[in-house]
C-alpha cells in the first residue's frame, strides 16, 4: 500500500553508536564522547547540556525530565528528574482566573507562567549528574566540554530558534537579561545571526568542577534563590534537598513485542500499554495506515486511555495509581467493547495542561546501553527570564498545578505533575529493538504509541514511522495533520469534529536495532543523526617482525 507522506530526512547507521536529538550540535556533542570512548550514557549528557546552549527555548539545567536507561546487561532504569513544587507552596497560592475550561488552569496576572512566582524546583542538573556518576565512563568535565564551548563561542540561530524568539517576544524584551540574550538593537535574533551565552559559559565551567552542587547548594543556586526573592518561592533548602527519583519501568505486550516506558507520574508507560492492548484486538495492519477506519481507531483508543488518564494520573506519592489494572489485557477488552463505527462519547474537560515545548535525546553505543530521555523547562523559554550573572533559564512548570485548591493536580509541597513525556524502549526475545521519543505536551505518549504501531504493524521503516502523519484527540475535537486530510470528510460522517493542525507533537528521534543500529530524526524539529562507524586499529597493527629495531 503506498504511504501518503514522502520523508524529509535522511536516516544514518553506525555499529559504534548512534546520537539522535533535535539539533545537530547537540548530536554533535554526543558523538563526540562516543568518538573518545564514552557510553550512551555519557554522550547523552553531553547532548543534553549542548542542547541547553543551542535549544535554549527548550531545555535547561534548572528544569526537569525524564531518562529512560538500558544498560548493556538489560537492566532498565528511569531516573525522575522532574521539576517539584517547593515546600512553601501552597493550594492557593494563585488566584484562578476562572473555575471552567479553557482558562481554569489560568492564575491572574500569569503568575504561574512568567516570572519567579511560576519557578519549581528544578531536577535537571541533579539527574544528568546522578546518571553519569553511576553509568558513564568519561571525566564528568570532558561531558560538559561541549556545552562550555558552545556557549562561549557562540553558535548559528536556526529557523526553529529564530521562530521561538519572536513568538514570545514582548515577555523576552521584559526581562533585560533575555533581551541581551535574544536581541540586537532592540530586534530579535534572525536565522544566521549568532547567539552568545557568555554568563552561561562560565555558569557551566562552575559545574564542571563542582557538579550537580553548583546548582543544589553553591553559588548558581544562591544566585536562583535571590532571582525568587520578591515573588519567587524556591528556597536554597528546597534545592539542597532536591533528589533525581529512580523508578522501576512498566512493560507491556503487543503482537510478540515488549514495550517498555516511564511508570507514574509519567503517563506513557501506563497508557502506552493501555492503548497498544486494545489495538491488539483489532487487525490494524489489515485496515491499512492512514484509512478512516484506522484513524477513526485510533482516535476511539487515544479517548478512553485520556478518560483513564484524567481519572487516574498523578505522583505515586499522592496518588495511588492503578497501574496492573490499567495495563492488563483484561481491561483492555473492556475499554475496547466502548469502540463502535461511530465516535463514542466525548470527554467532559480536557486532561490538565502541559507545554510542547520539550526536546528529546535518543542514543545508543556499541556495547548495548541506551537512553531515550525527554526533558524541558516547560514552556518556550521557561519562566521567560535570565537568572542575573548566570545566563540559567528557570523552567515554568507551575503552569502544569491547578491554581484551584482541593483538586487532583492542586499546588502541595513536593508533588511532582504527570507528565505525558514518552521515553520507550521495545524488544523482541528480549533485545531492544527500537528507542524512541518526542517533544510535544500531551500529544507525547499517544504520538509515540502511533510510531510503535506505525512500525510493527504497517512494517514502516524507521525513517517513515517517525515522520508519518499523525492523529490526536483528548475526546472531543480530532486534531490531524495535513496528509490525512482526505479522510476528514469520512471521519466527520462517523460523529467526529475534526480539524487540520500543522504538526501534532514535535520532533520524534529513535533508533532501530539489528545488524547495525540505525538512527531517524523528523521534519517537525532541526533533528539530526550522527552515527560512528569504523574504529580503532587492530591491536598491534603497528608492529611489523621484520623490521629492525632504530633502522627505518
Amino acid at each position: 500500500m503506498a504511504l501518503p507522506f514522502s520523508c524529509e530526512k535522511s536516516p544514518a547507521s553506525g555499529a559504534g553508536g548512534v546520537v539522535v536529538t533535535n539539533n545537530p550540535l547537540g548530536s554533535a556533542a554526543g558523538a563526540e564522547m562516543l568518538a573518545a570512548g564514552g557510553n550512551a550514557i555519557d554522550a547523552a549528557v553531553a547532548a543534553l547540556l549542548a542542547l541547553t546552549v543551542v535549544e535554549p527555548m527548550m531545555v535547561g539545567i534548572a528544569g526537569g525530565g525524564l531518562s529512560h536507561i538500558r544498560l548493556a546487561d538489560g537492566r532498565h532504569v528511569v531516573i525522575d528528574a522532574l521539576s517539584s513544587a517547593a515546600a512553601s507552596m501552597h493550594p492557593t497560592m494563585y488566584d484562578p482566573v476562572s473555575d471552567t475550561p479553557p482558562t481554569d488552569m489560568d492564575a491572574r496576572d500569569r503568575r504561574n507562567m512568567v516570572g519567579p512566582s511560576a519557578v519549581a524546583v528544578p531536577g535537571n542538573l541533579a539527574g544528568w549528574c546522578d546518571m553519569q556518576a553511576r553509568f558513564g565512563r568519561l571525566p564528568f568535565a570532558d561531558v560538559v566540554e561541549p556545552a562550555i564551548r558552545l556557549a562561549a563561542r557562540g553558535f548559528t540561530v536556526t529557523h526553529y530558534l529564530a521562530g521561538a524568539i519572536r513568538e514570545f517576544a514582548g515577555d523576552l524584551a521584559a526581562d533585560p537579561a533575555m533581551a541581551a540574550l535574544v536581541m540586537r538593537d532592540g530586534a530579535t535574533l534572525a536565522p544566521g545571526d549568532r547567539m552568545v551565552m557568555g554568563d552561561y559559559a562560565q555558569s557551566l565551567r562552575l559545574i564542571q568542577s563542582e557538579g550537580a552542587f553548583a546548582l543544589h547548594g553553591g553559588a548558581l543556586g544562591a544566585a536562583l534563590v535571590k532571582a525568587m526573592r520578591d515573588d519567587g518561592y524556591v528556597s536554597m533548602a528546597d534545592l539542597t534537598d532536591y533528589r533525581p527519583v529512580d523508578r522501576a519501568p512498566i512493560a507491556g505486550s503487543y503482537r510478540g513485542h515488549q514495550i517498555v516506558g516511564p511508570p507514574p507520574p509519567a503517563s506513557s508507560g501506563v497508557h502506552v500499554a493501555q492503548m497498544l492492548n486494545m489495538l491488539e484486538r483489532f487487525d490494524v495492519a489489515g485496515m491499512g495506515f492512514g484509512t478512516a477506519e484506522s484513524l477513526h481507531l485510533l482516535a476511539e483508543v487515544i479517548r478512553i486511555a485520556f478518560a483513564d488518564r484524567r481519572a487516574f494520573s498523578g505522583d505515586p506519592a499522592f496518588v495511588d495509581v492503578p497501574v496492573e489494572r490499567l495495563t492488563s489485557k483484561a481491561y483492555a477488552a473492556e475499554c475496547a467493547a466502548q469502540i463502535g463505527p461511530q465516535a463514542g462519547l466525548r470527554a467532559a474537560t480536557p486532561a490538565g495542561r502541559e507545554s510542547q515545548d520539550t526536546t528529546h535525546v535518543t542514543v545508543a553505543d556499541r556495547d548495548g546501553n541506551i537512553v531515550t530521555a525527554t526533558h524541558t523547562i516547560n514552556g518556550l523559554f521557561g519562566a521567560r527570564f535570565v537568572v542575573p550573572g548566570t545566563g540559567i533559564i528557570p523552567n515554568n512548570y507551575m503552569l502544569n498545578f491547578d491554581p484551584h485548591p482541593g483538586r487532583a493536580l492542586s499546588v502541595v509541597p513536593g508533588k511532582r505533575v504527570p507528565t505525558s513525556m514518552a521515553p520507550m524502549i521495545v524488544l523482541k526475545d528480549g533485545a531492544p529493538v527500537f528507542a524512541l521519543g518526542l517533544p510535544g505536551g500531551l500529544r507525547i505518549f499517544p504520538s509515540a504509541m502511533q510510531a510503535i504501531v506505525n512500525l510493527i504493524d504497517h512494517g514502516m521503516t524507521l525513517q517513515q514511522a517517525v515522520e508519518a502523519p499523525r492523529l490526536w484527540t483528548q475526546g472531543q475535537e480530532v486534531e490531524i495533520e495535513q496528509a490525512f486530510a482526505p479522510q476528514q470528510a469520512a471521519l466527520a460522517a462517523m460523529g467526529h469534529q475534526v480539524k487540520v493542525v500543522p504538526h501534532i507533537g514535535g520532533g520524534m528521534n529513535a533508533i532501530a536495532f539489528g545488524e547495525t543500529m540505525t538512527g531517524a530524526a523528523c521534519w517537525r524539529a532541526d533533528g539530526t543523526v550522527a552515527a560512528l562507524g569504523g574504529g580503532l586499529a587492530r591491536p598491534g597493527v603497528r608492529f611489523w617482525p621484520d623490521r629492525v629495531p632504530g633502522v627505518v
